[in-house]
């Protein structure tokens, strides 16, 4: 094994995902039952962004989440841990929400996949 690969290694961290903390990167709105609605810009490009953007009756995708995914991306704020979302989550659900910590661990990689989250300390 190369000197390289074992720095590579060593380098790596791993994170406890209980411990880190959320945080949007996207716009969003409550609708009239509460929800949170997400806006995607349609373009990310700063071009697109700046000539088509502008032109467009609808310039966000629109996704709207339910009770549960919009409970956690309001605690999503960068200072909430996600183990303390998860007792948020118990605290208003009660066992509606169980398997809690599967849950929690889909939906916030689903997010974060989307570029809607960033997940760090």
């Amino acid at each position: 094994m190369l000197l390289c690969d074992i720095m590579r290694k060593v380098e790596k961290k791993t994170h406890n995902l209980w411990e880190l903390k959320p945080l949007r990167l996207m716009e969003w709105e409550n609708n009239s039952d509460g929800n949170v609605v997400v806006l995607i810009p349609k373009f990310k490009n700063a071009i697109l962004k700046k000539w088509v953007l502008p032109k467009l009756a609808k310039p966000f995708f629109r996704v709207k989440l339910d009770e549960t995914g919009s409970a956690i991306w309001l605690l999503c704020d960068g200072n909430t841990t996600v183990v303390s979302i998860a007792e948020e989550l118990k605290k208003k659900f009660g066992k509606s929400v169980e398997p809690v910590e599967e849950r929690i661990g889909k939906f916030l990689y689903q997010l974060e996949r989307g570029d809607l989250i960033k997940i760090g300390n």
